[in-house]
């Protein structure tokens, strides 16, 4: 099955076995409501690790049943990402989750050269899947979150990134457009040049598994008509799965502009570590985070 909407990870998942999810410093209701919600829906099995006093308070507040989690307790923010991330090693979960936790612990725990979760030589990025009232299907866009301004092999592994991302969700052979400004190749440009090497890749077989094209302006990678107008004849053109932002402003911006101004919805998970990991802000929705744990949900291994 094609993903098409969000809600359709729901009805895939539920056919699947249940993952299991580990929670860093699970002490927020956004955080235990959305666990709670993926709980119930059979998604998966959850370990909160946080202050236990707290958790059971919040619990109590949001009306849950705190017995339909395993909880740890440790109090520390720092220690709490800690202990996730080696109950992941350990072999207790196959997805990990930020709670209250601050990003900069979260993410130091998980890149820990000693105890962290991040293979030799791996990239770790960030993918979004984003569902948007204007356009005819799901977009999987990176990275708005991680990479401050990737050379092409960052870029590379972002564009493998999303593939893999897209062909867990049901499409075959996505289309994949790495942007620039222009869809001309301009030598002074790097993210055309970047762009159009990796096109070359894709059309050698180095990357694998998906249409590639480079470099298009983003107008033209999701509208047919702007594609027709600049006389751009490809399959990605006007229809893209996938896009490859050139760095991170210009994929924050995007993504900000879909969520804010354009009433976009949208799961959000980083890759390249051993398991998926949610990295949901800790001011989104409980819609959102679940989105996102359903989403490492049919990504994990």
């Amino acid at each position: 099955m094609t993903i098409q909407k969000l809600n359709d990870l729901f009805q895939v998942l539920k056919a699947q076995k249940s993952k299991r999810l580990v929670a860093a410093f699970a002490n927020d209701a956004h955080t235990i409501g959305a666990i709670s919600r993926a709980v119930d829906m059979e998604i998966v099995e959850a370990t909160l690790v946080g202050d236990k006093e707290i958790i059971t308070r919040v619990c109590r507040q949001e009306n849950i049943d705190i017995k339909k989690f395993n909880v740890v307790n440790v109090t520390d923010e720092m220690d709490a990402a800690r202990w996730a991330v080696r109950l992941i090693n350990e072999g207790h979960g196959d997805m990990l989750m930020k709670g209250l936790v601050s990003t900069d612990k979260y993410m130091r725990a998980i890149l820990d050269k000693d105890n962290g979760l991040m293979p030799p030589g791996a990239i770790l990025s960030h993918v979004t899947v984003m569902e948007t009232p204007r356009y005819h299907k799901l977009l999987i866009v990176g990275d708005v979150a991680i990479i401050p301004l990737p050379g092409l092999k960052e870029k590379t592994a972002i564009t493998k990134y999303l593939i893999t991302t897209a062909q867990a969700l049901g499409i075959e052979q996505p289309k994949v457009a790495v942007l620039a400004a222009t869809e001309q190749v301009m030598p002074k440009m790097p993210a055309c040049t970047d762009a159009a090497l990796i096109a070359k890749m894709a059309d050698r077989g180095q990357i694998k598994g998906a249409l590639v094209e480079g470099p298009l302006a983003l107008d033209v990678a999701i509208d047919k008509e702007s594609a027709e107008i600049k006389k751009i004849d490809s399959p990605v053109a006007g229809d893209a799965d996938c896009l490859v932002f050139p760095n991170i402003e210009s994929g924050n911006i995007f993504y900000k502009t879909n969520t804010k101004l354009a009433g976009g919805e949208q799961g959000a998970i980083v890759v390249g570590a051993k398991v998926p990991a949610v990295l949901s802000s800790r001011g989104d929705s409980i819609q959102t985070k679940l989105y996102s744990i359903a989403l490492a949900a049919i990504t994990a291994k």
